[in-house]
């Protein structure tokens, strides 16, 4: 049915009561809504007039609605702004209205692209969408193709790191509301640069959620967590549950012309259904793709190293476009820092970044010290294109997920940072760069809230302290969420990139960035183009990438390795000297280097279709 405007899904309602009221009226009109057979309410009678407009209906409005005998206005659960907060009243917004600039942008593929992540409210001093477009110069020069922004829908509180949001159609007041959002977006194209949207579809906020006071959107079967609740995916009513967040997916896609998604936790996604809503969601996707003739990635992420996310649905899986690896951050971090507590005890060999680089994946039905069983499934690395994994060395969780919110770049020298940068950004998967990791920025990313409700900030505290229990981290000195402070200490320091050290960084992440481009072994998707040899003890890792090679020296000690063939430098990172064919290397040094006269390894050919036989 149509999804007009003050029509709301409320199935199992005796009434609803539309109340609504022009832009700066103290005095709400009252309109009786009548049901139709689906459980939609529409008003049955006339519409005020919006001011200045002559018309019933039209102009701007606060509005909400009041359910059987409760005397409470509640907001729209597809409420487009919340100028008021998520327990306000809410307003009415016409995506229409927006003169877009963008008519000739036709997209970007995923493949061959690097993701740039940002947090709205501390990429920036102001933390406005506003200002991140004075920013988009920056990314444009660096060499980025696709902006990926944190979740913006909204939130209770003022800052938060979006994944607390309970009314999915609205865009954060504080930072700009949805006109701010389309601007931005505008401007983004406008620079030649795409924009992917981080969704959260696994749950809602613990604060400001009514869904459920209007119809089943929960589970029934699961008690709330510290985080919220879970979708009503698979139980009774679940259609328009699904419905509900489709429509969202395509909200964005569509009216407000984005890009591509980024789908959280898809692993906490509960569905038991035949077709499961990542396929169902990728379906619709597809069909909206094709009609306005650009891509529309959609990028999961997962920790279940499961590929049906990224198998096509002719093959049996969901068909997304791609999915975050974080068996390649693991075995970075780990090659890099050595430490191996937790989660990480796996990774604990320079072979286990080896062969991410050469399977997709480290846990492929290996067993998981940490899980205590098996994890994972191998990748079709034939029918797969490496692209589809989505790697870093840093990003939003594994910085805030820290005790205390610290950088890579802040555990490591500014040597081993330009390593980092340089496996990420020439690997064959797709890079993404966690804002200012591409100078190397040390102000921590921290896990921040503010929450209004005393008792609601008491269990994430509680809940973010259980969540180190496994890990071997100092917890006594972890920030608190509620704190301001906590907040403003994760805020972008543009001021270092005046600093020489940053500037150079900045300056060797954008040669990295030219030398992918400029080199195609680099970005070719085929895995069987990629081999990898280490030696733990030596600390040496080497990369075949076709007629390229990166070879790394991890540790603090010099080491030589026999690449068996002469290669040229294309860029060196501290000590390397090549004679012949080896490569001498100083202490957390590395080259990417070009070698075309012949390979280490003969790559893998499939055998050759038999020659038909002549008929007789």
């Amino acid at each position: 049915m149509s999804l007009a405007r003050f029509v709301v899904w409320a199935p199992r309602k005796s009434s609803v009561t539309l109340m609504i009221k022009k832009l700066g009226e103290s005095t709400p009109t009252r309109v009786a809504m009548e049901r139709d057979d689906e459980g939609w309410w529409c008003p049955a009678e006339p519409l005020p007039e919006g001011a200045g407009s002559g018309a019933e209906g039209v102009g701007e409005f606060d509005y909400g609605f009041l359910l059987d005998d409760s005397d409470t206005v509640l907001p729209d659960p597809r409420s487009r702004r919340q100028p008021d907060g998520v327990h306000g009243w809410s307003r009415t917004f016409d995506a229409d209205e927006f003169v877009w600039s963008d008519q000739m942008w036709t997209g970007r593929q995923l493949g061959g692209g690097i993701i740039y992540e940002l947090h709205v409210g501390t990429f920036t001093p102001e933390g406005t969408l506003t200002a991140a477009i004075d920013r988009l110069d920056h990314l444009v020069e660096l060499g980025i193709d696709f902006v990926e922004l944190m979740p913006v829908n909204a939130f209770n509180g003022h800052h938060n790191w979006g994944y607390d949001g309970v009314l999915w159609y609205a865009v954060h007041e504080g930072y700009g509301g949805p006109l701010a959002y389309m601007q931005f977006v505008d401007a983004c194209h406008q620079a030649g640069l795409a924009v992917i949207q981080d969704v959260v579809y696994n749950h809602l906020g613990p604060s400001g959620n009514y869904l459920s006071k209007f119809a089943p959107y929960l589970r029934s079967d699961a008690g709330p967590t510290v985080w919220g609740d879970e979708p009503n995916l698979d139980g009774e009513e679940s259609d328009e549950v699904r419905r509900y967040i489709i429509d969202n997916a395509l909200m964005f896609l569509t009216e407000y012309h984005v890009d591509g998604l980024r789908l959280d936790a898809v692993h906490a996604l509960h569905d038991t259904r035949a077709t499961h809503l990542l396929e169902e969601l990728n379906i619709e996707v597809s069909s909206r793709s094709t009609f306005l003739r650009r891509p529309m990635p959609l990028i999961a992420e997962s920790d279940l190293n499961d590929p049906r996310l990224i198998t096509a649905r002719e093959g049996g899986g969901y068909g997304l476009t791609a999915q975050w690896s974080d068996d390649f951050h693991h075995a970075l971090y780990v090659s890099l820092t050595g430490d191996i507590s937790g989660y990480y005890a796996d990774f604990d060999s320079l072979a286990a970044l080896g062969k991410v680089y050469e399977s997709g994946f480290f846990h492929t039905g290996t067993r998981s010290s940490f899980r205590g069983r098996t994890h994972g499934h191998p990748i079709d690395t034939w029918r797969t294109p490496t692209w589809r994994l989505v790697v870093c060395s840093d990003n939003h969780d594994q910085i805030g997920n820290r005790a205390t919110g610290e950088r890579l770049s802040s555990k490591i020298s500014p040597a081993q940072q330009a390593i980092a940068a340089m496996l990420t950004l020439l690997s064959p998967f797709t890079p993404m760069i966690f804002m200012g990791e591409e100078w190397g920025a040390q102000t921590p990313w921290r896990f921040f809230t503010s929450h209004p409700e005393r008792e609601l900030a008491e269990r994430v505290r509680a809940g973010r302290l259980e969540e180190f229990s496994q890990m071997e981290w100092v917890t006594s000195d972890v920030p608190d969420p509620q704190d301001p402070r906590t907040f403003e200490a994760s805020r972008l320091d543009w001021s270092e990139l005046e600093k020489p050290s940053h500037a150079e960084l900045l300056d060797f992440t954008r040669r990295l960035i030219t030398i992918r481009r400029s080199y195609p072994d680099f970005t070719d998707p085929r895995f069987e183009e990629g081999r990898a040899l280490s030696n733990d003890e030596a600390g040496w890792l080497l990369l075949e990438r076709g007629d390229m090679v990166m070879v790394v020296n991890f540790g603090d000690h010099p080491t030589e390795v026999n690449v068996g063939r002469t290669v040229d430098p294309v860029i060196i990172i501290g000590q390397v000297e090549v004679a012949g064919d080896v490569v001498k290397l100083g202490p957390s040094s590395a080259t990417a280097a070009d070698a075309t006269q012949y390979r280490v390894f003969a790559p893998p050919r499939r055998p050759a279709a038999a020659e038909p036989r002549a008929r007789t």
